[in-house]
């Protein structure tokens, strides 16, 4: 597939660029252990980049009708808000690339799954909110990941095509978002690997930002030649 020059960035923001999914992990885990449920230690692990309004339906199949699934999920939200409440660690290479992006000219947004209350604070707390022109939130658009809505939105309020920016993603629902609204992706796994639908898109797989620039810089050389 060939692409128009590369204009602009978009983010996703946990586990990609904030060390939070490690952290709902534990609260999942600590919200079962306090309401007495057995949950097995894969079941947090499917969630990681689902939209919170997937997860009701996502937790009665795993768990059972009979599983206290509200208050599970209300007892994660107070042990996650607890525990994001000062900055969050940065995932590797996020300030690095941010700084690289921004000497080069590069626009960037987030597109998030989170809440923009949650998104914001969290952006801001980490000092990263400075770098970025605009979020989309999930409680902004009406299809979550793995639609493409939040990434044609992103691109559209950037002023640019989704194929005149590259979108990073830790999660496969991220990428299957950001390959159907047409933009160039890379993945930076944290918690979850490629699954095989994700590695036939033929997207990028890095360890970290760090590793994701030089894709990223080949590809606006490619916009010089």
């Amino acid at each position: 597939m060939s692409f128009p020059p590369l204009q602009a960035a978009i983010f996703d923001m946990d586990g990609l660029m904030l060390d939070t999914e490690r952290i709902a992990i534990d609260c999942w885990a600590s919200a079962a252990r306090e309401l007495g449920v057995s949950m097995h230690d894969n079941v947090p692990y499917g969630m990681v980049g689902m939209h919170m309004s997937k997860v009701p339906a996502y937790l009665i199949q795993a768990l059972g009708a009979d599983a206290p699934v509200q208050q599970l999920i209300d007892a994660t939200h107070a042990c996650y808000l607890q525990a994001t409440a000062k900055a969050i660690p940065h995932r590797p290479g996020v300030i690095a690339l941010l700084d690289w992006l921004r000497e080069h000219g590069i626009a960037c947004a987030v597109a998030t799954s989170s809440r923009r209350s949650v998104a914001e604070h969290h952006l801001h707390e980490a000092g990263l909110w400075p770098y970025f022109e605009l979020a989309v939130c999930g409680d902004e658009i009406e299809h979550p990941k793995p639609a493409p809505d939040i990434y044609i939105k992103a691109a559209s309020s950037l002023g640019r095509l989704p194929a005149e920016c590259v979108a990073f993603e830790d999660s496969n629902f991220g990428i299957a978002a950001a390959h159907s609204a047409g933009c160039r992706a890379i993945m930076v796994p944290d918690l979850r690997p490629p699954t095989a639908e994700t590695l036939a898109l033929g997207v990028p797989v890095v360890a970290s930002l760090t590793a994701a620039q030089p894709i990223v810089d080949r590809w606006l050389r490619l916009n010089a030649a």
